[in-house]
């Protein structure tokens, strides 16, 4: 049995650290607080709270993150993947019912890491991540499209069709000026890797922040020379404050906490699926192997304190966690330095946020949806089998037109009925009927039996191939029904080729030689691998069949089945 260890990889990376790594480690940190901080603000607004509530995640969870984490190189914080749930959340149960929430999603995320569950949701099958994904790409496009173009709506339709269409019937009031600073912000951030490959230092700089920046200033030279005052900012939507909010915990009552209980699962295997998947291309980059089970344990930790003082749900975020590992970054320590930044930023600057335009914040999530849409996989995964398409598409549209946690559970179910239609598909059940070529029998040959094997009048010989489970269990009673009605005295059933057998299968297996019993026909299993065999002896079958008619091999099945003719 394995037993539970939970090892942070800053303890390990500590042992042997020097002050070279510490000043890459340090610049690393430096500049990604600097590309987190656009994407906070904007990922906090997006999700329906102060923009303030997404830095703290980002300072709150980043630092956790890192401490405890079981990647060297994660960066933690608030995602554009969390921004739909999050929003639906705060509609239905306000701000206090997701806090009640992302606390139930960090118990659980601890819960997988202490289970050892951190491997297996590295299994959810990948047209279901590439789906929601998608699917939450194209609704936060639909979010910021008011922002963009500067729409005059007294409200926004949470349904996503009429959301469109409530789009469609305001687009008259459009807002010139805004949406020249949406686009423009498009523009600045697609074309800055462009602009500053050239030189060192400005290709370090996001994007994003050089978008808000230029902005930011545009719209207050605007205001103040040009008279424009229909470009909103921040500041017109939000009360900003830069003070470090208290620990709070939520009231908590049974019936608020089982109504949270399937949005709080989403949100713990949605940020279980981004952080190990972050950390799993992270290793690829940088040669090293995390440990999941450890990190989900350091994401539940972090769930558990982003809520107490005001955060939101946060996980591994994968672009942040490239800048780090593109900048340098090898160890925890540049995930602690972020966190550091960002608190001295949102100390000291944040006030300086209320200047930001929405419309530059809604471009800046037109290109985060634009990169989260894996529009090159969605369209690869469309050439492959059916069934793969049908995950697909079922998991993106119920993600678009109802919600995440639908889209997450359906798509599971889909995926899980399609493996075992396809595992279903790799058992098949024959019928052998006069006699056995050995060339076909590889043990044969090691054995040194090269003579076609005799199958004895009044025998019948049935051969399992694939694992005999619930979704093949029927296949003996189908090929039964199609022969003939001469009843034999001895069927033999050849499991060699058996990998595994479940309860299904032991109650169809145990009901076919009841049957069989009752007919006078005696059952011969021939070669039940070991952990095949131990299944049946707990079931009972050896004692119902007999020792002597359980028996490891062909030759030796055929010669019992001799003596009982």
């Amino acid at each position: 049995m394995t037993t539970f260890a939970f090892k942070p990889k800053l303890l390990s990376t500590l042992r042997h650290y020097n002050k070279q790594q510490f000043t890459t480690d340090l610049l690393a940190g430096i500049i990604v607080g600097i590309v987190a901080l656009p994407l906070a603000i904007a990922f906090g607004i997006a999700s329906g709270v102060t923009p303030e509530k997404g830095i703290i995640t980002a300072i709150v969870a980043g630092l956790i993150i890192s401490l405890l984490g079981g990647s060297k190189v994660q960066i933690g914080g608030p995602t554009g993947a969390f921004i739909i749930i999050i929003y639906g959340i705060i509609q239905q149960y306000g701000f206090e019912g997701l806090t009640i929430a992302t606390l139930m999603a960090g118990v659980f995320l601890i819960m997988f890491g202490v289970l050892h569950l951190g491997t297996i949701i590295k299994y959810i099958p990948y047209p279901i991540v590439v789906g929601f994904t998608s699917g939450i790409a194209l609704t936060i496009f639909t979010t910021q499209i008011k922002d963009l173009f500067g729409l005059t709506m007294e409200s926004v339709p949470s349904d996503f069709i009429e959301k469109w269409g409530a789009y469609i019937g305001d687009f008259g009031t459009i807002d010139l000026w805004s949406t020249a600073v949406g686009i423009g912000s498009v523009a600045v951030i697609a074309g800055w890797p462009m602009i500053a490959k050239y030189n060192s230092v400005l290709k370090k700089l996001p994007g994003s922040l050089i978008a808000i920046i230029v902005m930011t200033i545009a719209a207050l030279l605007l205001k103040q020379y040009a008279g424009v005052t229909s470009i909103e900012t921040i500041g017109d939507r939000f009360s900003i404050s830069n003070q470090l909010p208290d620990a709070e915990m939520p009231a908590l009552s049974w019936d608020v906490i089982k109504g949270l209980v399937s949005p709080a699962i989403t949100i713990a295997i949605l940020g279980a699926i981004e952080s190990l998947l972050s950390a799993t291309v992270a290793d690829g980059v940088i040669g090293d192997r995390h440990d999941s089970n450890t990190e989900l344990i350091a994401q539940g930790v972090a769930n558990l304190a982003s809520p107490i003082f005001g955060g939101i749900p946060a996980t591994g975020a994968i672009a942040r966690t490239m800048t780090n590992i593109n900048n340098g970054g090898r160890t925890p320590v540049a995930g602690i330095v972020h966190a550091a930044v960002l608190l001295l930023i949102f100390l000291f600057l944040m006030p300086l946020a209320k200047y930001i335009p929405m419309a530059c914040l809604a471009g800046v999530l037109v290109i985060v949806s634009y990169n989260m849409s894996g529009w090159r996989s969605f369209a690869s995964i469309m050439k492959n089998p059916k069934s793969d398409v049908i995950v697909l598409c079922v998991t993106f549209l119920l993600t678009v037109i109802f919600d995440l946690t639908i889209a997450i559970e359906v798509g599971l179910i889909c995926a899980c009925l399609l493996f075992m239609r396809r595992m279903a598909e790799t058992t098949d059940v024959k019928v052998i009927s006069d006699e056995i070529d050995p060339e076909e029998e590889e043990s044969d040959f090691q054995m040194g039996n090269l003579e076609h094997l005799t199958i004895p009048e009044g025998v019948e010989v049935y051969e399992i191939n694939g694992p005999y489970f619930f979704g093949a269990g029927n296949k003996f009673e189908d090929l039964m029904s199609t022969m003939g009605h001469q009843r034999p005295k001895v069927r033999i059933i050849r499991m060699r080729k058996v990998p595994f057998v479940d309860s299904t299968g032991i109650h169809n297996l145990t009901n076919l030689c009841a049957m069989s019993q009752n007919e006078g026909i005696q059952v011969v299993l021939s070669g039940v691998n070991p952990t095949v065999q131990a299944v049946l002896h707990k079931a009972g079958l050896d004692k119902m069949l007999g020792e002597e008619n359980i028996c490891s091999h062909i030759n030796i099945a055929l010669e019992r089945a001799k003596e009982l003719v």
